[in-house]
C-alpha cells in the first residue's frame, strides 16, 4: 500500500518530509511485533499512528485498546492494566480481568507513558520481556500475547536521568522510535489542514466554507500553534461558527488567534523568586517579628547606657527622634528638618528626659504568699463568718460543709464567733 492510500484511509493531510518519514516508519514496523515508542507534542496525532500500525499488522482482526496512563489514578492503574482478584483491596467485590488479559492477541496503546508510576513500570517491563503478569492480590502467573505501542509528549531520556522513569523500560519500549513532527515543523501543511477542517464543518452543518485572503494565510502559517493540529481544528471551527463573512482577512483572523505575547517558551531558573521580596505572608510576618526584636534589643541597650551614664540622655533623645522620622520618611532627616515639624511654643516647655537618681529608686520587698492549707482554710472560714455576720448556718452553706463540721473547725482553729 502506497503512502497516499494510507493518508486517504486515515484522513491524514500533509506532505511535509518529516510527516512522510514518520508514516513510512510506521508502515515498515507494522508487519512485525516490535515495540514502538511514538514521541511528539500534545495534539500532533500520536494515536492515529498507533491505529495505522495495528491496522496494517497481522493482529488487525484482534482487539485494539488505547489507555491514557495519565488519566488513571496511581492506586488503581495496576488493577486496570493487569486485573485483580476478589477482596484484594477495598471495593474489589469480584474478580476482574485487566487490559493485558482482555486484549490478548491484539494491540494495546499506552498513551502518556511518562506519567506511569514507577511500580507499574516494573510490572510492564516484566510483560514486555516474558509476556507474564500477575493479577493484583493473586499469586498465579498468567501469560498474555499483546503488542505494546507507547506514546509520550515528554523527553523520557531526561526522565530516566531524574529517576522518574526506568532506564531499562525506556530502552525496551524504544525498540523502534517514531517522532511525529509538530505543526510548526510542517508549515506547508497548515493551509491544507485548515481547508480540510472548514470544509468538513460546512458539510456537517450545511453551510458555506470560509476562506482566507493572502495576508490571513501568512498569519495562519506563521502562528506557533502550541496545541498543534488540535488547536488548528478548534480555530477553524470557531471561525466557521462565529465569523460574519465567508472571506476572512488578517484583522478578523487575529481576533480568533490567542495572544502569543502572554505565553513564553523561554526557560526560567527553577530557584528564581518570582514573587518579589516576599514569597508569601508568612515571610512578611517573620520579617516584622525580627525587626521588632531588633528594635527592642536596641532600646534595652540604650536604656542601660543611660542608667550607667546620665549625660547621654540628651543625645539619646535627639537620636531617637531622628530615627523615628527617618523610619517614616524613608530617608535621613536633618536636625533642622526635624525641628521644622516639632516647634516648641513659648508656653510649652520642651520635654526633657527624666533622670532617676539612686536615692529616688526605692527598693521594695516581695512578700511571699503563704501556701499552707491550714492557714488558707482558716482564712476562708473567717471570711465566710464575716460575710454572713457570724451566722454559722449561712457560712457553712457558703463553704460547702455541714454546720457540725464548721463548729468542729472553729474549735480546732480556736476561732471565736
Amino acid at each position: 500500500m502506497d503512502l497516499q492510500s494510507i493518508k486517504n484511509r486515515f484522513n491524514i493531510i500533509g506532505n511535509a518530509p518529516a510527516l512522510n518519514h514518520a508514516l513510512n516508519t510506521a508502515v515498515q514496523v507494522a508487519a512485525t511485533d516490535l515495540t514502538v515508542l511514538i514521541v511528539g507534542e500534545s495534539g500532533v496525532g500520536k494515536e492515529v499512528f498507533s491505529q495505522i500500525i495495528h491496522a496494517l499488522s497481522a493482529r488487525k482482526h484482534n482487539p485494539f485498546i488505547a489507555v491514557n496512563c495519565g488519566a488513571i489514578p496511581e492506586g488503581t492503574i495496576d488493577s486496570e492494566l493487569f486485573g485483580h482478584e476478589k477482596g484484594s483491596f477495598t471495593g474489589a467485590v469480584d474478580s476482574r480481568k485487566g487490559y493485558f488479559e482482555t486484549v490478548s492477541g491484539g494491540t494495546i496503546f499506552l498513551d502518556e507513558i511518562g506519567e506511569m508510576p514507577i511500580g507499574t513500570q516494573a510490572r510492564l517491563l516484566r510483560v514486555l520481556e516474558t509476556g507474564e503478569f500477575i493479577r493484583v492480590g493473586s499469586s498465579k502467573v498468567q501469560k498474555t500475547d499483546v503488542r505494546v505501542i507507547a506514546a509520550t509528549n515528554r523527553e523520557l531520556l531526561e526522565f530516566t536521568q531524574k529517576g522518574r522513569f526506568r532506564e531499562d523500560l525506556y530502552y525496551r519500549l524504544s525498540t523502534v522510535p517514531i517522532r511525529v513532527p509538530s505543526l510548526r515543523d510542517r508549515k506547508e501543511d497548515v493551509s491544507l489542514l485548515f481547508r480540510k477542517f472548514v470544509v468538513d464543518f460546512a458539510e456537517r452543518y450545511k453551510t458555506t466554507p470560509v476562506q482566507l485572503d493572502e495576508e490571513a494565510k501568512a498569519i495562519l502559517i506563521n502562528h506557533p500553534w502550541q496545541g498543534n493540529v488540535r488547536e488548528l481544528k478548534n480555530i477553524a471551527e470557531q471561525i466557521s461558527v462565529l465569523s460574519n463573512t465567508n472571506l476572512i482577512n488578517a484583522s478578523t483572523l487575529q481576533g480568533f488567534l490567542p495572544d502569543q505575547s502572554k505565553f513564553s517558551r523561554m526557560p526560567i531558573l527553577a530557584g528564581q523568586n518570582q514573587g518579589g521580596e516576599f514569597a508569601n505572608e508568612r515571610e512578611i510576618l517573620y520579617k516584622l517579628f525580627f525587626d521588632m526584636k531588633k528594635d527592642v534589643t536596641e532600646l534595652k541597650k540604650m536604656f542601660v547606657e543611660i542608667l550607667q551614664n546620665p549625660s547621654l540622655a540628651g543625645a539619646a533623645a535627639n537620636f531617637t527622634r531622628e530615627s523615628i522620622l527617618q523610619d517614616f520618611t524613608g530617608h535621613e532627616v536633618e536636625h533642622n528638618t526635624a525641628q521644622h515639624f516639632i516647634t516648641p511654643t513659648n508656653n510649652v516647655t520642651a520635654a526633657q528626659p527624666v533622670l532617676l537618681q539612686d536615692n529616688d529608686m526605692h527598693q521594695h520587698e516581695e512578700i511571699e504568699e503563704s501556701l499552707n492549707i491550714i492557714d488558707k482554710e482558716k482564712e476562708l472560714i473567717l471570711k465566710a463568718l464575716k460575710k454572713h455576720k457570724g451566722k454559722r448556718r449561712d457560712a457553712s452553706l457558703d463553704l460547702g460543709i455541714s454546720e457540725r463540721t464548721l463548729y468542729r473547725k472553729l474549735k480546732e482553729y480556736d476561732i471565736e464567733d
